[in-house]
């Protein structure tokens, strides 16, 4: 005899991640006709009754079966039609929701790192007579000097702090310019992926791609884990969204991209998951 709805095991285990799972862990499950007094044949592909009188709610995101007792005092006759229920995102839909807004995320970091630094540059351009001697003073003193501030170090940080004080405000302005203005596109790109439009997505691996070989080379002259780490983060972000979002007409473009979202999306992809009645 076979089990309730969603217990019997799979054909074959095929280890993917299911995005599914994972929001439902964090939101909890989708169900709807917990609150319906009697279950319609029609409303077999969310919610099921046993011979026991139990009543099985199917998670419009994951797919789980969820056993629940009739309620005590229903509030409507049946479930909702399906004109009244908004479907979840599941599928690759969901996966490239998730995964856009954790680059976005990325990209919300590094807006403030950038223009945090594009900031403390200009004040330090408009202020930096004041600056020279205390910094100075300090790092001699921090490193056992007696003399607060040599104008010609050869090397170690008073040397980098020379070459930083010696240099022009024109070029200052000019690289807080930069910063600032990379900044900007870093913001436009992490709202764009936020709200998933295509157009993010091209500009983020425009921009993305032409900064790796840049990140190599600063690999290759002074390797440190956060380069690394960083390297390989914007390497599997140019890879996703040349590859899974299909630029450039890859892979069928746009086109194919639509439509395995509709292929798991909707309530025709709910009635072809659904397990037999």
């Amino acid at each position: 005899m076979a089990g309730p709805p969603g217990t019997q095991p799979p054909r074959r285990w095929r280890p993917r991640l299911h995005w599914e799972l994972l929001l439902c862990g964090v939101r909890g499950h989708r169900i709807v006709g917990t609150d319906a007094a009697a279950i319609r044949p029609a409303d077999a592909p969310l919610v099921r009754e046993d011979a026991h009188g139990t009543r099985w709610h199917r998670c419009l995101r994951c797919d789980s079966w969820l056993p629940l007792p009739p309620p005590a005092h229903p509030t409507r006759p049946s479930p909702p039609e399906r004109s009244e229920i908004e479907l979840p995102l599941r599928g690759r839909a969901l996966r490239d929701k998730i995964v856009l807004r954790l680059i976005a995320v990325d990209r919300g970091f590094h807006v403030v790192v950038l223009g945090a630094l594009g900031a403390l540059v200009l004040v330090f351009s408009a202020d930096r007579a004041t600056l020279r001697q205390t910094f100075y003073k300090v790092v001699a003193d921090l490193q056992g000097g007696t003399v607060a501030g040599e104008p010609h170090a050869r090397h170690g940080l008073l040397h980098e702090l020379d070459t930083l004080f010696t240099t022009s405000s024109s070029h200052l302005h000019l690289l807080a310019a930069v910063l600032l203005i990379y900044a900007a596109v870093e913001g436009i790109e992490a709202v764009g992926l936020w709200y998933q439009r295509r157009w993010a997505e091209y500009l983020t691996f425009v921009v993305t791609a032409s900064l790796l070989p840049f990140e190599l080379y600063e690999i290759a002259n002074r390797t440190t884990v956060f380069k690394v780490l960083a390297f390989i983060v914007n390497v599997a972000v140019v890879v996703y969204l040349l590859l899974a979002k299909r630029l450039f007409g890859l892979r069928g473009g746009a086109a194919a991209d639509a439509a395995e979202r509709e292929r798991d999306y909707g309530w025709e992809a709910l009635e072809r998951a659904a397990p037999a009645a």
